[in-house]
């Protein structure tokens, strides 16, 4: 088989020496065919799109976090070529989600031997989102992250504080189709997946692959809450959220809110159309 790495040099904000090093060492007595792809960060998409037609690969891997998976992902959508992960980012959110190992041997050999499994995407207006996207408070975190290019676990402490420092609540409708209520909310997340790429379990019975989606509506929290939220591996206290399942929703603010898809600051937005995609992508995991 031929497999095509694709490498964010720049994911996590560290030197990916070694995992090119570890991938060609795990290759060298195999008899497979290993190609490397360096992003670039100006004409990452074409980079890749003429990859794919040049080396038609049996299998695509994403060397980075959860940005460049999604970059892989939206280049693979009806393709049927399977997508692997090698978790070399500083959010690692979809391996997380997947029981991905983190150790290089470890991922590696999932990349290689393991099963590709379909998995769910969400179409949100003209994006997709795989694993988790939001308007209102974490958003404005993503933001702050990116516009001070602050990198690491200590970079997003710091976005969360700049933001928690100027919360406002935004007056939102939610239509599922099934129910359409109003809602004062410091965010809503849109999550196919259940936690944050630090870990924290934002929706504790999220599935990546059962066909719907969950909306989280996060209503009144306390300072130290929304620091739990963010930093606190465990399922976050039920009682501050509400929670609506559903296979499509559109939602409306009064006032333009942040808006972020993967880890990724989208801007400001007024309104929101989303959809389920089921089994959209397949993602090789551990048999």
């Amino acid at each position: 088989m031929t497999f095509l790495f694709v490498i964010n040099p720049v994911s996590g904000g560290t030197d990916k020496t070694t995992w090119t090093d570890g991938i060609e060492a795990h290759f060298a007595n195999l008899p497979h065919t290993a190609e490397l792809l360096y992003l670039d960060g100006t004409n990452d998409e074409e980079l890749l799109r003429q990859a794919l037609a040049d080396l038609r690969p049996d299998r695509v891997v994403a060397v980075g976090g959860d940005g460049t998976l999604k970059l892989v992902a939206e280049q693979l959508l009806d393709t049927n070529i399977p997508l692997g992960v090698l978790p070399a980012g500083s959010a690692n959110g979809m391996a997380r989600e997947l029981n991905i190992p983190t150790d290089m041997e470890g991922s590696l050999n999932v990349v290689v031997n393991g099963e590709p499994k379909p998995v769910d995407l969400i179409s949100i207006n003209d994006d997709i989102c795989l694993h988790l996207s939001d308007i209102g408070l974490n958003a404005q975190v993503v933001k702050h992250y990116e516009q001070n290019n602050w990198r690491g676990m200590s970079g997003y402490l710091r976005s969360v504080l700049k933001a928690l420092r100027k919360r406002r609540r935004l007056r939102v409708e939610i239509d599922t189709g099934e129910d359409c209520v109003q809602r004062e909310a410091l965010m809503i997340v849109l999550a196919n997946a259940r936690m944050y790429g630090t870990g924290a379990v934002i929706n504790p019975d999220g599935d990546l692959s059962d066909g719907q989606f969950e909306v989280v509506v996060f209503r009144q929290l306390t300072f130290w809450g929304l620091l739990k939220l963010f930093w606190r591996y465990r399922p976050f206290d039920p009682r501050h959220i509400e929670v609506f399942t559903a296979t499509s929703v559109k939602i409306e603010t009064q006032r333009r809110a942040y808006f972020q898809v993967d880890g990724e600051y989208r801007g400001l937005i007024t309104k929101l159309i989303a959809r389920i995609r089921p089994g959209a992508i397949k993602i090789l995991v551990e048999p």
